[in-house]
């Protein structure tokens, strides 16, 4: 099995990157935090004509009608930039939940840039950023309209979360797991993202900052710091793009679909984690200021390492598939 990117996927990354590039996110993000919207939405929007937010909208709903692969590519690039707003939902989760129940006005909605978000416990028992976003709670085998009650704020200030209630009943008889796989590959592709950018910066004040008349980064304990995130990254990486062929259905079908999306989300978010910390430890003091740009990727990294099934959820899932192979249980 080839877990290399093709030509397109590279021209798709690269798209992204450069439209994103150009939109001073840090900017927006910020704004964002301060509930102030409108440049995000600019961002979400150009995100749309590009085709992004529709990747796993079929084509006679407006979208791309493109798979598992394409959405990490972009998720990933979204990660990158920390782009704020419910990446995960609206690029994975409710698309497919939407399309699996037949819901062709709310894809077609979608594919024009409706913002959507979702909640689903015990995965995400709280949906984000309802104040932009249309919402939608999966309660079992029920998909319904969500009503946000009272919100809460993230250690990510660019996230606030609320509480689902069931509003308008769209389907009673919902098969979810599909739907929620592809929310927590995306939210592991997003901390892949992060994780490569706070290693870039970290790498890159290493090299500006000097102490004894050397660069920080000449000094072998920094380096040890940085190499160990890259290790990380390089081996959470083929994890994330195995589980999106797996949903892709481009792997034998003795491979468990979601066992491999579990084991990226951890290993994505474990190497997030560590490139947080060690970033921390490189630049040390100005690490920890709000004015920098590192901190909306070490306080989104946070969030996101337990959002859409926290680590042991997702080890505990894996344990359990693996206890249970080979009989009539075996899980998806």
């Amino acid at each position: 099995m080839k877990f290399l990117l093709k030509e397109e996927h590279d021209d798709l990354a690269a798209a992204i990157d450069a439209m994103l590039a150009k939109a001073d996110v840090a900017t927006a993000a910020r704004a964002w935090a301060d509930e102030k919207y409108e440049a995000g939405l600019d961002i979400w929007q150009a995100l749309t004509d590009i085709g992004v937010a529709g990747l796993l909208v079929p084509d006679e709903y407006g979208g791309s009608g493109a798979g598992a692969v394409e959405m990490v590519v972009a998720a990933e690039q979204l990660g990158r930039h920390a782009v704020p707003g419910p990446v995960a939902e609206t690029l994975g989760g409710v698309p497919i939940l939407l399309r699996d129940t037949g819901s062709v006005q709310q894809l077609e909605a979608h594919a024009r840039g409706d913002l959507t978000t979702l909640a689903a416990a015990p995965f995400a028992p709280r949906a984000v950023d309802t104040e932009v976003a249309t919402a939608y709670l999966l309660d079992g085998a029920t998909l319904s309209e969500g009503i946000a009650g009272q919100l809460k704020q993230s250690v990510d200030p660019t996230r606030r979360l609320a509480t689902l209630t069931a509003g308008e009943v769209l389907d009673t008889n919902v098969d979810g797991s599909a739907a929620i796989d592809y929310a927590v590959l995306a939210t592991a592709a997003q901390l892949l993202g992060m994780g490569q950018t706070m290693l870039t910066i970290a790498a890159d004040y290493a090299k500006s900052r000097n102490q004894f008349g050397k660069p920080i980064g000449s000094f072998q304990a920094v380096k040890h710091h940085l190499a160990d995130v890259v290790v990380a990254l390089e081996m959470a990486r083929p994890l994330v793009l195995g589980a999106a062929l797996a949903l892709d259905g481009q792997v034998p079908d003795t491979v468990l679909v979601t066992r491999e999306v579990s084991a990226a989300k951890v290993a994505a978010g474990d190497a997030a984690y560590l490139a947080a910390r060690k970033s921390l430890q490189v630049m040390g003091a100005i690490g920890y200021t709000a004015e920098h740009d590192i901190s909306l990727f070490i306080t989104k990294t946070r969030a996101l390492v337990s959002t859409w099934g926290t680590g042991a959820l997702h080890r505990e899932l894996i344990l359990e598939s693996l206890r249970r192979t080979g009989t009539s249980e075996t899980p998806r």
